[in-house]
């Protein structure tokens, strides 16, 4: 990342006020990180490479710094209540779907007449019935929770990642 004057304004979003170090990131700058990270392995680290020209540009490192781990700071809030929002709407549906199989199982046999020839094959479609109930809730619980873990994952590095500050020879 460069500190020059005409790079460095399109790291923050231009329509926001603020003071330079509580400024937005504009939306291009986090698609640069994202892009630049993207072939990363899941234990790698993170650093960030920032560079100036002259003096008065070293100034703009330290809020450049702050600017982005606050940035990674809120995603991270956000993915972490996203993820944990998640867990609680698969854990009711998988209570829901297990509510569902224990009335099917436990008290839906006992009104039926075991001596009948229907009782063995409406069994045998409460089981099934009871199956598909429960694969969603499974599928999301096996599944589905890892893409979550790993974009905390790369926030919380992002977030944390080392900073290097170099100038540049003219």
């Amino acid at each position: 990342m460069s500190l020059e004057q005409d790079i460095f304004t399109g790291y923050f979003n231009p329509q926001d006020p603020a003071p330079l170090y509580k400024r937005q990131l504009s939306h291009e700058f986090e698609l640069y990180i994202m892009t630049c990270i993207r072939s990363a392995k899941r234990d790698s680290e993170f650093n960030y490479k920032i560079s100036y020209r002259n003096e008065p540009d070293k100034q703009y490192a330290e809020p450049l710094t702050y600017a982005i781990r606050r940035h990674f700071s809120e995603t991270k809030a956000i993915t972490s209540a996203a993820f944990e929002k998640f867990k609680r709407r698969t854990y009711m549906l998988l209570f829901m779907s297990l509510t569902v199989v224990m009335a099917c199982q436990g008290f839906l046999p006992l009104l039926l007449n075991e001596d009948s020839r229907m009782h063995s094959g409406l069994h045998n479609s409460l089981d099934v019935l009871c199956w598909v109930v429960l694969w969603k809730p499974i599928e999301r619980l096996i599944f589905y929770w890892n893409p979550f873990l790993k974009d905390i994952s790369i926030v919380d590095r992002l977030e944390k990642a080392e900073v290097t500050i170099t100038e540049i020879e003219n």
